[in-house]
């Protein structure tokens, strides 16, 4: 009845070839629903057909994926007993176990060889045996909340079912009804069973774990013909809207399509999101899925891409900073997206991506790549509402191109649940391809057994979700919120304005609750100096508090130090780290200094061959102090990074005053440097009631001055008129850059 191999493999086990030929003779022969109807359908296969035949980038993907295939079905099957975390060998093996699966299928449909059919039943068959003998999964309390039996937590479970279900769906007119009985009693139902009756506080969670359950429930209810199953996975266990697909996405993306954990997170949240749409449109067009709450999920799509700076998305929250827009879920997004929409410029990001799915709406990106309709896709300076309200504060992005593409970062957004950091009003700043001012992310190697099984390290919580990992106001050493995560997810900043003109892109936002107390407020703005242009990055921090505290500003940057406008003293023999808590503990006090009354500047040379300075104004008590990570960290799970950090003490109120200015070039393989000394010389800040003026003073003897009306309400219409060094100035609307001397 069974190859040889599938013989071997099964005595391997231990489990008796007797059994599970007994399933199949009590088996019923059943189920006639049409083959496949998931993410592909029967249209799809018949276009596909067509097109491998035919020259072009779909023909070269499929032939690749063949002769990849083609070689994994020379070795034998391997079905191994649970056993290890992630990253480890059976781990790593059912992963690999369920895209090959995939793959096999989508070319059986293709080439109607039997070959791959064969080796995907093969396979099932393989796990029908294996599966109703296990238990929870031997490393489940290595810190896994949510066990699953085949992989530690069951969240890699639901992704093995949403891939593995696909499988099916894509050999099922292959099998005989014994066999496929025999699959979707052993594995199949069992899985989905476990999955969701089972596991209920998961797969009614609003998170993504929840979702990557309910799509693989959901999609074998489609294929096992069960719309039960399909319902469940759509309102929750009880199907009372509590939970389920449609909860989730009503929850977990704001109006604009950002997704609550942020951008990492949302590229992995994107898959069990798209690939269960697509099977609900495939399966229920009715339903209008994809039109679902203003189109949700298209915009979900195109916000993960908005999201990401050099192809690679900001790495906020628990983010692995190596993750980009050509991640295979991004992949599937963009397919998905583009064969619904038909925009040009998704096929833009196609060709960044550089893959090809083998799938309908893969196979019209590829032929409309071929035909080059692609249009240059726009990256758009915006502020993503956060919250499903869209009122939990937003995560603004500014973008200029001036002698290359500049970004800045700001973020004024929610807690982000269990991955976020406690890092509110923080920055990025990105020049010319590079990360300048910078995030950690998360301290995490992916997959990599050594390191925690894979997960995240203790240094995570003990360093990365710590205020001072990023780029914000740290109160009395200690971080917002306490590090209290249900404090955290009960509060949010408050986006005050967002305003983008051709010169002045500017955002505020304040937050009351982040400690007792006291409220901080920042101002952001990227500025686009036309007449020279110079691209300045201004920063205005303002701390009010009842009592007196402690204020650090730190700034990470990536670079090398090369310059500062005063004295620094190093520690030659001997340092210790800046604190005893709250990530202190991990930085190195590499030296300090205390500059005198007016700018403090600190250079650095990026790796893109470009300086960058901050210059910052200083009233004589202010302490720099520079620091290196890297310190109570015996297991060297964190990066050696570089940090300086405004620090004042003693005060009630203080405002930060900073302007960041990209400058010069250095190129030491043609042996020449321009303009390594920043052009700025001082910076001023004056105030009367609404009206906010920031003045930039260059070595040219020319003054950039900022203007900004702070009012909520002001009205894009309303007109401000203030006299600065004695000249009359008038501008319309939030706010305008003005050369001194200029009245316009």
């Amino acid at each position: 009845m069974f190859g040889q191999k599938f013989e071997s493999k099964l005595k391997a086990l231990g489990i008796s070839v007797a059994f599970v030929t007994g399933l199949i003779l009590n088996s019923q022969e059943s189920y006639a629903t049409p083959h496949p109807n998931l993410v592909v359908n029967t249209a799809d296969v018949d276009a596909m057909q067509t097109a491998v035949s035919r020259q072009g980038r779909f023909r070269s993907a499929f032939l690749a994926t063949k002769a990849a295939v083609d070689r994994s079905l020379e070795g034998p099957i391997a079905v191994p007993m649970p056993a290890d975390a992630g990253g480890g060998y059976t781990h790593e093996q059912h992963k690999k176990n369920y895209q090959l699966m995939y793959n096999a299928g989508v070319l059986y449909q293709i080439t109607e060889d039997g070959r791959y059919a064969e080796y995907v039943r093969d396979l099932l068959l393989a796990y029908a045996a294996l599966y109703p003998t296990l238990h929870l999964h031997p490393k489940h309390r290595l810190g896994a909340k949510n066990p699953g039996r085949l992989f530690w937590q069951n969240l890699n479970e639901a992704v093995w079912l949403v891939y593995t279900i696909q499988s099916y769906d894509l050999i099922r007119p292959s099998l005989s009804d014994t066999e496929a009985e025999t699959i979707e009693q052993g594995v199949l139902r069992p899985i989905a069973r476990f999955l969701s009756v089972e596991s209920p506080e998961t797969f009614n969670k609003v998170h993504n774990h929840g979702t990557w359950l309910a799509a693989g429930v959901g999609m074998v209810g489609y294929v096992l013909d069960e719309p039960e199953l399909v319902e469940q996975a759509l309102l929750g266990l009880d199907k009372s809207g509590k939970g389920g697909f449609l909860r989730q996405l009503n929850t977990l993306f704001s109006p604009d399509g950002y997704y609550n954990e942020g951008p990492y997170y949302q590229r992995y949240a994107l898959m069990p999101f798209v690939t269960f749409a697509k099977a609900i449109d495939n399966n229920e067009p009715d339903r209008k899925i994809f039109s679902y709450r203003d189109g949700i999920i298209l915009k979900a799509i195109d916000t993960t891409i908005q999201l990401s700076y050099n192809n690679l998305f900001f790495p906020i929250n628990d983010a692995i900073k190596d993750k980009g827009i050509d991640t295979v879920e991004l992949v599937q997004g963009v397919a998905i997206a583009y064969g619904k929409t038909g925009n040009p410029q998704l096929l833009d990001i196609a060709a960044k991506q550089d893959q090809v799915l083998l799938t309908g709406d893969g196979l019209k990106v590829a032929q409309d790549l071929d035909a080059n309709k692609q249009q240059p896709y726009v990256f758009k300076s915006r502020a993503f509402r956060d919250g499903k309200d869209g009122d939990e504060g937003a995560l603004v992005v500014f973008r200029l191109q001036v002698n290359g593409d500049q970004a800045l970062l700001f973020k004024p957004s929610a807690q982000g649940m269990g991955h976020g950091h406690f890092d509110k009003l923080t920055w990025q700043f990105y020049d010319r391809q590079a990360e300048i001012v910078t995030d950690y992310g998360a301290v995490r190697f992916l997959n990599v057994e050594s390191k925690n099984g894979g997960r995240y390290l203790p240094e995570n919580d003990t360093y990365a979700k710590q205020t001072i990992a990023h780029n914000t106001v740290v109160v009395d050493e200690t971080t917002h919120f306490n590090g209290d995560l249900k404090i955290g997810s009960s509060n949010h900043p408050e986006l005050l304005f967002f305003h983008v003109g051709d010169q002045v892109k500017i955002s505020s936002a304040e937050i009351d609750s982040a400690y007792p107390g006291v409220t901080l407020k920042r101002t952001l703005a990227l500025i686009n100096d036309s007449d020279s242009d110079h691209v300045f990055a201004i920063d205005l921090f303002e701390v009010q508090s009842s009592r007196q505290h402690q204020l650090d500003l730190p700034l990470h940057y990536n670079g090398q130090l090369v310059d500062t406008s005063f004295i620094l003293k190093g520690y030659k023999d001997n340092i210790s780290a800046l604190g005893k808590k709250s990530g202190y503990q991990h930085l190195w006090l590499k030296a300090h200094a205390k500059p005198e009354s007016g700018l403090a500047q600190v250079t650095w040379l990026n790796d893109n061959g470009h300086f960058y300075t901050n210059s910052s104004l200083v009233d004589g008590k202010t302490e720099l102090l520079f620091a290196e990570l890297g310190a109570d960290d015996p297991n060297f799970n964190l990066r050696s990074e570089t940090a300086f950090i405004t620090r004042r003490k003693n005060v009630r109120r203080h405002t930060f005053v900073s302007v960041l200015e990209p400058h010069g070039e250095y190129n030491p393989a043609k042996e020449f440097t321009l303009q390594a000394e920043s052009q700025v010389v001082g910076i001023e800040l004056q105030r009367s009631d609404d009206l906010e003026l920031i003045a930039i003073a260059l070595k040219t003897d020319v003054t950039k001055l900022m203007a900004f009306n702070s009012r909520e309400d002001f009205s894009a219409q309303s007109k401000t008129r203030f006299t600065f060094r004695g000249n009359q100035y008038v501008f319309r609307g939030r706010a305008k850059l003005f050369s001194v001397g200029e009245n316009k």
